[in-house]
């Protein structure tokens, strides 16, 4: 197991009751309880990104994360809201996009199966188990969940925001801390009170305009991959950094191997935003399945359905190894990612911060 050295505190680390300033962000799908738990004693925050869960299944994650460490780790779900439903036309013409793709997988034509009938009732089911089992921490993106039970649980609360506006909401709201969220993240933007467009802010301007503005603790995203990012946000104020996209190349992660190549080239293949693969707007590597989705349809079906049908088709590309039709989500800096175990590069993410710091600590491996 890595030593974790003694970091000064921050509020964040403080309030969380973890070594170091680093959050690894929940990312549904790729955040297995191994890798919540290597992060978490490795002395960072493990989350796991259970917003896709079955009440039952996250009940059995939660289990399994406190079966492999005593640490602290956090709870990631959505501010689900159910959708509209969609004009027959347009799942038509979702259907005439897809056909081809799913006949040549050999995937059904109506992929659907598993959709919950009802996102906010799903949503209701899964903050109540995170308050039965007292999870230390829930953080949560898209909006503001009903926060009563979990709070009453003695939770630390986590909210996202895009915009300093996002932040003040989640403050009144009785947040314990706020997540800033950087244009440059990747995965999907948690923008709830404007369009993801009119809030694209970068993690530098960001950041410190959200720590002026409210009075909790602020965790810094988008862009961060070593010590480097970590240094950079304690410096603008923020009481921790939130990485995702670095993660996502730990040996732990449940990201496929081919989404894990991808990241190393993603220099080449520069990250942008496209609600085309979801039906919310997402960071991700352009490829020619995201490109033919945005040239044939005028819009994709409301978020989560036009993920319902493309689900099954990243899943099926992934197994193949095809990355030009995974969903290949990543942040601007994604070309830093590093294939290590989790530990180890929460150790070395630290070590390198503390070298630009000069924190005055060692972090033993």
């Amino acid at each position: 197991m890595t030593a974790v050295a003694r970091w000064p505190t921050t509020p964040v680390t403080e309030r969380l009751g973890i070594a170091l300033p680093i959050v690894q962000a929940p990312m549904a799908g790729s955040t297995i309880p191994e890798l919540v738990a290597a992060v978490s004693d490795a002395g960072g925050l493990g989350s796991l990104g259970a917003a896709m869960l079955a009440p039952d299944a996250l009940r059995e994650a939660i289990g399994a994360i406190r079966e492999l460490t005593s640490k602290p780790f956090s709870v990631n779900l959505f501010a689900w809201e159910d959708p509209p439903r969609p004009a027959p036309e347009a799942i038509e013409a979702v259907e005439m996009v897809l056909h081809p793709h799913l006949r040549e997988l050999g995937l059904a034509d109506d992929p659907r199966g598993g959709q919950p009938p009802s996102l906010r009732a799903l949503l209701d089911a899964q903050l109540a188990v995170v308050a039965e089992a007292q999870v230390p921490v829930l953080s949560f993106t898209f909006g503001i969940p009903p926060l009563d039970a979990v709070r009453e649980a003695g939770i630390v609360l986590v909210g996202t925001a895009t915009s300093v506006a996002e932040a003040v909401a989640l403050q009144e709201a009785g947040v314990d801390m706020v997540v800033a969220q950087g244009a440059e993240a990747g995965g999907h933007r948690g923008a709830f009170l404007a369009a993801p467009e009119r809030s694209l802010v970068g993690t530098m301007a960001l950041v410190p305009q959200v720590v002026d503005r409210v009075g909790v603790p602020v965790l810094a995203a988008g862009g961060i991959m070593d010590g480097r990012g970590v240094a950079a946000a304690l410096a603008l104020g923020a009481g921790a950094a939130w990485l995702g996209t670095a993660f996502l190349s730990a040996r732990e992660s449940a990201a496929p191997a081919a989404h894990k190549q991808a990241l190393a080239s993603a220099a080449d293949t520069a990250t942008y935003i496209t609600d085309a693969y979801t039906g919310r707007a997402a960071r991700t590597i352009r490829t020619p399945f995201v490109s033919e989705l945005e040239a044939e349809l005028s819009e994709p079906l409301p978020f989560p359905m036009q993920g319902a049908w493309t689900r099954p088709i990243h899943a099926a590309a992934a197994q193949r190894g095809d990355t030009t039709r995974m969903l290949l989500l990543a942040g601007q800096a994604a070309s830093l990612a590093r294939e290590l175990p989790a530990g180890e590069l929460v150790a070395r993410i630290a070590r390198e911060a503390e070298q630009i710091l000069g924190a005055g600590s060692s972090q033993a491996s």
